[in-house]
């Protein structure tokens, strides 16, 4: 018998997985003998469901939801000796993952486009003890982006974050940064690291454009500014399509690194959400995870 858990999280999107859930189910219906359907209360449910899916080794987890309930869901079953098909129908705010994999962003198109005849290999991340799919960004506008809360996403949408964001550039803070690569070390002085696994950051395909879902590496960008001129002039290089190095912008390919920061308590954001405090240590599983492709 092939199973699939639905994971529902009521309240993405502006509560449209309600609208949604029942067409999804639906179509579910068509390909697995049993579809069990769970919905998210609190934090950290995505995950637990997810986990007992691949303990009773279910065939596929679809998600409806966000890059947060996507990132949950991931984080329960990466470590598991027996790993579900993965798919997901996108929800949020943003939807990074989604628009990296070239996902409808409309949940009813998103449904008619899927397709489960085959699936393609996707990388995920480990930082510390949990595991992203998207991003990890560490500096003054990911510490904009915790505080924005679900009432400023739901009425402003990826607007939120940029307002946000304008707030801390403004505020010019720097920081003493040191990374740690297998290959080297080096301190840095900036206000923005950002660790990707797509090609969208933000809903952008600005910040690391070459990065590919399935490339085996991670990308890492970061600026070398230390005033507000230098962190305005990053602005254009940062938002080019063109992955470059100059006075205040680095671009780098890693499979593994370590970074720290001296005096001060930074926390990480992980695919939207809050994250460990620096130290943190990530790198790339290759491959990971096999994914539902749309047509």
């Amino acid at each position: 018998m092939k199973k699939v858990s639905l994971i529902v999280n009521p309240a993405s999107g502006g509560e449209q997985a309600k609208a949604f859930e029942e067409v999804a189910r639906d179509k579910l219906t068509h390909h697995f003998d049993h579809v069990d359907t769970r919905y998210t209360k609190d934090i950290g449910d995505a995950k637990d469901f997810a986990r007992e899916a691949s303990k009773e080794h279910y065939d596929s987890i679809f998600v409806m939801g966000g890059d947060g309930t996507v990132n949950e869901a991931v984080n329960g079953i990466a470590e598991q000796d027996y790993v579900p098909k993965f798919g997901f129908l996108p929800l949020g705010t943003v939807n990074d993952l989604a628009r990296a994999l070239e996902i409808p962003l409309d949940p009813q198109e998103a449904i008619d486009c899927l397709t489960f005849e085959q699936t393609r290999p996707l990388d995920i991340g480990k930082v510390n003890d949990s595991y992203f799919t998207n991003i990890v960004a560490i500096g003054n506008i990911p510490a904009s982006i915790n505080n924005v809360d679900d009432k400023q996403k739901t009425a402003l949408g990826p607007m939120a974050y940029v307002l946000s964001g304008v707030k801390e550039i403004l505020g010019n803070k720097t920081y003493e940064f040191e990374m740690v690569t297998p290959e080297k070390r080096q301190e840095i002085k900036g206000s923005l690291i950002l660790v990707g696994l797509t090609n969208s950051v933000g809903g952008m395909d600005r910040f690391t454009p070459e990065a590919k879902v399935d490339d085996g590496f991670l990308h890492l960008v970061f600026t070398k500014d230390q005033t507000l001129s230098e962190t305005l002039t990053s602005l254009p290089t940062l938002l080019s399509k063109d992955s470059q190095n100059d006075d205040v912008v680095a671009y780098e390919k890693v499979k593994r690194v370590t970074i720290t920061v001296k005096n001060e308590t930074l926390q990480t954001n992980v695919d939207g959400g809050q994250g460990d405090y620096l130290p943190v240590t990530l790198e790339v599983l290759p491959s990971h995870l096999q994914v539902y492709t749309f047509l």
